[in-house]
């Protein structure tokens, strides 16, 4: 992927699924030999915009691991008019990028804008709205200590898990 809209994309590296409640669907996933899952719920955010506006984004996740790529099950606690994403289904696919500011212009010249902007610990993230070509956002990142760190505890949890425990709560 060395060009256009995809220069400087790494990944994917994990893909994301909207779902009503985090906690079903960690079990329905475990279910089908997927976990564990580590959960956040109502997780606070910095410097949050959406759509360009400062604004709050508030959602509940869990994070497991499906083969080489991390699943997220996302939750958005808005109003459908206020949702960056759909309510079901394919939320995003997440990739690690080496310059977040270059990736977002490349993304928004191609006519994926802005739909999320945030930082979690002066970890920025982006969320880009390719639902018209693709049908799901696309989510951009540094692949910083913090973000490394946290895919390798998720990813080395998976190994070998014997199905119990589905649920940690982070």
């Amino acid at each position: 992927m060395s060009e256009g809209i995809w220069a400087g994309l790494r990944g994917p590296v994990q893909i994301a699924y909207a779902v009503e409640d985090v906690e079903s669907a960690v079990q329905w996933w475990a279910a089908r030999g997927v976990g564990p899952f580590f959960v956040r719920h109502h997780i606070e955010l910095e410097k949050s915009r959406m759509r360009g506006q400062p604004a709050a984004f508030d959602f509940s996740a869990a994070l497991g691991q499906w083969g080489d790529v991390q699943v997220e099950l996302l939750c958005e606690h808005h109003e459908d008019d206020d949702r960056v994403g759909p309510a079901a289904g394919i939320h995003h696919l997440a990739f690690f990028v080496d310059d977040i500011a270059a990736s977002q212009r490349r993304l928004i010249e191609h006519g994926w804008g802005e739909a999320l902007y945030a930082e979690v610990e002066n970890s920025p993230f982006a969320l880009h709205d390719a639902t018209a070509e693709l049908g799901h956002l696309i989510e951009i990142y540094n692949e910083d200590a913090r973000r490394a760190g946290l895919f390798e505890m998720v990813r080395s949890a998976s190994v070998d898990w014997d199905g119990r425990d589905a649920i940690q709560l982070l």
